[in-house]
């Protein structure tokens, strides 16, 4: 094995690394060695080893709506509501507090 002897510096957004580190730590793996990983699979991809894309859809910012557009996204929630393609309150806010915690 090859003595590990470099030092990498790199600024990252406090949460950022807060939650990365925190879903290494539940795996035992220490954030050294997920770097060293992430590294060697850049070598052998040649490049970075997974997509990087800009989302097809951009989150919708209610502020940012026209009146027609913000009532076309009404209609849309009333006809899946009627097309009962909904979830209990619930659910989806457990959902949301379970990926937080992670």
């Amino acid at each position: 094995m090859a003595q590990k002897s470099a030092n990498l510096y790199a600024r990252i957004e406090p949460d950022v690394k807060e939650q990365a580190e925190s879903i290494l730590s539940a795996l035992g793996v220490p954030a050294s060695n997920a770097i060293n990983m992430f590294y060697k699979q850049i070598i052998l991809t040649k490049g970075i080893p997974f997509k990087v894309a800009l989302p097809a859809t951009k989150p919708l910012v209610l502020s940012e709506l026209s009146e027609a557009e913000l009532s076309e996204e009404l209609e849309k929630g009333y006809a899946d509501m009627k097309a009962g393609r909904v979830k209990p309150a619930k659910e989806v806010f457990a959902s949301i507090r379970k990926k937080r915690s992670k």
